[in-house]
């Protein structure tokens, strides 16, 4: 079988980190004929080369390379690819990993589109990742139709016969945006690109050590002439206009003026700080001109303006001013609209703890040149800022809080001007948006995977580009959430995390459920009909399962099918047939499955039981032995804190915790 993919993978020193990478290349969805991984260790010292080599004896399709320390990854890159034998080359750093279908979903998708780059869509726990980028997928893009600038780094998939056709290859040696060069040259010599954006298909993961080498300080000197050389590529390739611009615009936003603004400015020590602005000065002076500074947004072009003109005391200055402005989100209202839960909210810039406020005119001449001085600096900022709120917008975003994949979710907004009492001539910019989040289709397109979702609110206006958690308007006290849900073949569980935000538990709830607060009193028993109102959300029937367990140790268990219906009041009746002539005398322990139909159907046991008798059935509580068995061992917490009490305490205390006791329910969804 030819092998379609080939994951080349530099490595050293990874320690530890290196082990998601090596599970996530071994459990790919293609087969393991059609793919192969290389390993290309740098001259590691620790015990990551015989770690490989067990990998490798263990997997024909895992080859490793070991070689002398190169100092950086360029060169183990390039030998990665000269020993491929795949199609395409897919290049993954030693302590990132892959979704599990990443490689076949890319393969298939560049195919498909006869494309020579492929970009998957990422995700960053700790790390920055493109986010407009993957808004949406893109079989076709170029630099002048997508933001393809926003990822410049080299986790993509390339054809191979692409690298070689036009030669290209990492630089090699000690040196930095070696991948900046490499991406560069390949978006502007490509036949075809495509982004990948409706399934996650790289994790960057910040290391716990930090030691990841982009987070290391870098020597500014050596760093902005790198970064020259990929100026140099994009002036190789393309002629002055637009699309040059358009391309040095990146560098000009993210590694230059972002570098000098807020708190990110500010950290930094001193003679530090300076250096740093010395070569931003000499890089923007030499090589950015008018129409390159023409494509800022204010925020941007203020600061690049002062750096160009070598005016650093008053960069510091405006960092200072700047670094008080924060994004403020204000959740107005949540609740179940049919299967899709719909999320009210307003979003504006604070300054100092109150609302951020702009002038109401902004028909101002602008003068040619950088400021004249902070305060005009500001006043342009602010100036333009508000000139562009007829462009602002605002997102909602679902992250999942273990591996921060983000989804953005349909949004409609209105912008609004109010006017401020007490500042004549000056207007807060406030979004007033409704967003809805259908579990069935939240993670572009299909449902929300079982896991803790955060709700962020992305709010863009005029070169603020900021994310923020949503947050109740007013909390004290606490909005209500709505009830639980059963959408999109999911259990949906709005909640307040502990810091006061906006999430969703989607498959992983449990306590907080409600089943414990169920009475007697809920259910019904009719001939061999058992019905109940259940505090759960449903939009219209869905598919359910009651399971009822004999009253002895050895117990027989009976399921039935169940039905969810909605009753017209905000909550779902269960409806189910009991199997009459199956039961014998006694109590049966319920347990009810929401979701029926679901690949691994999960089962809750209720403070309930059904009791048989000559007489028929009757609801009633369950035995305490049972009801409040709250670890699954079948013993009543009576005995087990009574044999917890005969044992040392370290002891002790890890099996109370290994059982589950002490979980609260708002520990339970963070």
């Amino acid at each position: 079988m030819p092998v379609k993919v080939s994951v080349v993978v530099p490595v050293y020193n990874p320690g530890p980190y290196i082990e998601d990478c090596i599970a996530s290349v071994l459990r790919q969805s293609l087969p393991d004929d059609e793919y192969e991984v290389i390993f290309v260790d740098d001259g590691s010292s620790d015990g990551t080369p015989a770690r490989l080599d067990a990998v490798a004896a263990e997997h024909p399709h895992v080859h490793v390379i070991h070689q002398e320390p190169s100092g950086w990854s360029g060169k183990p890159r390039n030998v990665g690819i000269e020993a491929s034998k795949g199609e395409f080359v897919m290049f993954v750093d030693n302590d990132d990993f892959l979704g599990d279908e990443a490689l076949e979903r890319m393969y298939d998708y560049g195919v498909a589109n006869e494309a020579d780059l492929i970009i998957g869509k990422m995700a960053g726990k700790g790390r920055p990742v493109p986010v407009e980028l993957f808004r949406r997928n893109r079989p076709r893009a170029t630099v002048e139709n997508a933001p393809l600038m926003d990822s410049l780094t080299p986790h993509k998939m390339l054809r191979r016969s692409f690298l070689d056709r036009i030669g290209l290859r990492f630089p090699e040696g000690r040196r930095r945006l070696e991948d900046h060069v490499f991406v560069a040259e390949a978006y502007l010599r490509a036949s075809n690109i495509s982004v990948l954006s409706d399934y996650v298909c790289y994790y960057h993961l910040k290391r716990e050590d930090a030691s990841n080498a982009g987070f290391q300080r870098f020597d500014p000197v050596g760093y902005f002439a790198n970064l020259r050389e990929a100026l140099d590529v994009v002036e190789r390739y393309t002629e002055p206009g637009p699309k040059r611009d358009r391309m040095f615009r990146r560098w000009l936003r993210s590694e230059m003026g972002e570098r000098l603004r807020g708190n990110r400015f500010l950290k930094l020590p001193d003679d530090y700080r300076r250096e740093l602005f010395d070569e931003i000065h000499k890089v923007i002076a030499e090589r950015m001109g008018p129409s390159v500074f023409a494509q800022l947004e204010p925020a941007h072009r203020v600061v690049t303006e002062l750096a160009g003109a070598g005016r650093y005391e008053d960069v510091v200055a405006l960092a200072e001013w700047e670094a008080a402005v924060v994004p403020s989100t204000a959740l107005e209202s949540i609740a179940w609209d049919g299967g899709a839960l719909k999320i009210a909210f307003s979003a504006e810039y604070s300054a100092h703890g109150a609302p951020k406020t702009y002038p109401a005119d902004t028909a101002v001449a602008r003068p040619d040149g950088p400021p004249r001085t902070v305060a005009e600096a500001v006043a342009r900022l602010e100036a333009g800022t508000a000139a562009r709120f007829p462009k602002a917008k605002a997102d909602l975003m679902m992250r999942e809080r273990e591996t921060h994949a983000q989804f953005f979710q349909p949004v409609e907004f209105t912008r609004e001007t109010v006017p401020v009492e007490d500042e004549p001539g000056r207007v807060r910019l406030v979004i007033r948006a409704t967003a809805t989040v259908d579990p069935a289709t939240a993670a572009a397109g299909v449902p929300l995977p079982a896991g803790l979702w955060d709700a962020f609110v992305r709010l863009t206006i005029g070169g603020w580009n900021r994310e923020h958690r949503l947050f109740p308007a007013s909390r004290d006290p606490l909005p209500a959430m709505p009830l639980p849900g059963v959408a999109g073949g999911r259990r949906v569980l709005p909640y307040w995390t502990v810091k006061e935000s906006v999430a969703l538990d989607v498959d992983k709830a449990d306590k907080r459920l409600g089943f414990g607060e169920l009475r007697p009193e809920d259910f019904t028993v009719a001939g061999d009909r058992l019905r109940a109102v259940l505090p759960f959300h449903v939009a219209g029937d869905v598919k359910a399962a009651l399971r009822l367990t004999g009253p002895k140790r050895a117990a027989e268990v009976l399921e039935v099918p169940a039905t969810l219906s909605p009753d017209g009041d905000g909550r779902a009746v269960l409806d189910a047939p009991l199997p009459v002539r199956s039961v014998r005398e006694g109590r049966w322990r319920l347990a009810l499955c929401l979701v029926a139909d679901a690949p691994e159907p999960r089962f809750f046991t209720l403070p309930l039981a059904v009791r048989a008798s000559p007489v028929g059935l009757k609801v009633v509580p369950a035995p305490r032995t049972l009801a409040g068995d709250e670890y699954g061992t079948g013993a009543a917490p009576g005995v087990i804190r009574r044999l917890a009490r005969t044992l040392p305490l370290p002891v002790r205390q890890a099996l109370l915790r290994a059982l589950g006791k002490g979980k609260s329910a708002r520990q339970e969804g963070k």
